[in-house]
């Protein structure tokens, strides 16, 4: 029996440097690995929940999301690429998970009162928001998925989910496991920061750079990175700890021993923050530069792009309708 992995994001803007650092680089590796069935969702419905008032924005980047997956080398004969809301089996499974949860349990999810109040939802939070936890364990089990690439941060997710699955087996299973519980897949690399050095990466701030990035953009962006505001002369010794220009470089240049020998040098003072931003620009433009390249090759036929998604979600629904066919017969609701 192969693992399965079920991972995704939102389409709510391009994918970023952090993106391809926390996620994308293991998503790759996994597909090439004969014991793991990977499905990799575009999570357009879940967007929906706090961009209800645009749906044009995330129709829009389902098309821009997709580009960044195939040009960073995701293989759709590898991985079942799908759009969340054409498998319609996972709104029907969600629906059916309200039940087994209460408002006062999804309320008291960390990741979700964090996500709230970075929103600044409050009271006036959307109710669609609110049950995130409950829509991703209908995605999770629609496809017996029980691997799932996460940040520590969405730990207390996967827990409710857990909870959800166990409590549906527990009224419904009569003994058996209808349902699979998961365990997450931790990435080993810590979340990327922002260009401006006060939070993370995020398509919301607009403080990342993206793979679809210009050279010319990035080279605006790295000089404008926030380094060590003490170290203002070339002798002055600088920080490194909290210095945006070596976490990048720690995450992306292959040559960790120059990079030590760097950081000592900074810290000891004769190396200048121009020079090491220098070196960054190279790193990234040799990283970004073939992606950029496959992406805008993609980009003229956003029609065979979009046909590798219909063909995705048709073989996401296959495997989505086989599970709610087994949902509803442990709770006795197949009627025909």
């Amino acid at each position: 029996m192969k693992k399965i992995v079920l991972t995704g994001d939102r389409p709510t803007g391009k994918l970023h440097l952090g993106h391809y650092v926390g996620s994308l680089q293991s998503r790759i590796k996994i597909q090439d690995k004969k014991d793991y069935k990977q499905f990799v969702m575009i999570a357009d419905a879940q967007a929906l929940t706090d961009n209800y008032d645009n749906p044009e924005k995330v129709r829009k980047h389902v098309l821009e999301v997709a580009l960044d997956y195939l040009a960073a080398g995701l293989d759709p004969k590898k991985t079942t690429i799908f759009i969340q809301s054409a498998v319609p089996q996972l709104a029907e499974l969600d629906l059916f998970f309200l039940n087994l949860v209460t408002v006062g349990q999804l309320k008291r999810n960390p990741t979700v009162k964090n996500e709230m109040k970075e929103k600044g939802f409050e009271l006036n939070v959307p109710a669609g928001f609110l049950t995130y936890p409950v829509s991703q364990a209908a995605d999770i089990t629609a496809f017996k998925a029980t691997e799932i690439p996460v940040g520590e941060d969405q730990l207390p997710i996967l827990e409710q989910v857990n909870d959800i699955v166990r409590k549906f087996n527990s009224i419904y299973g009569k003994g058996r496991n209808i349902l699979k519980v998961c365990k997450p897949l931790l990435s080993s690399t810590t979340r990327l920061p922002g260009i401006d050095g006060k939070a993370k990466a995020s398509k919301s701030l607009n403080n990342g750079i993206y793979l679809a990035d210009s050279d010319e953009e990035i080279k605006r962006k790295v000089m404008a990175m926030y380094t060590d505001p003490g170290h203002i002369k070339v002798d002055d010794p600088g920080q490194v700890k909290g210095n945006v220009v070596f976490t990048y470089l720690d995450a992306f240049d292959p040559n960790k021993k120059e990079i030590e020998k760097l950081k000592a040098q900074y810290k000891k003072g004769g190396l200048g923050d121009v020079a090491i931003k220098k070196r960054l620009i190279d790193v990234l433009i040799n990283l970004t530069k073939p992606m950029r390249e496959r992406r805008e090759k993609l980009a003229r036929d956003p029609k065979k792009v979009m046909k590798i998604l219909e063909q995705g979600s048709a073989e996401a629904k296959k495997v989505a309708a086989q599970t709610m066919a087994e949902v509803k017969k442990a709770m006795t609701i197949n009627y025909f």
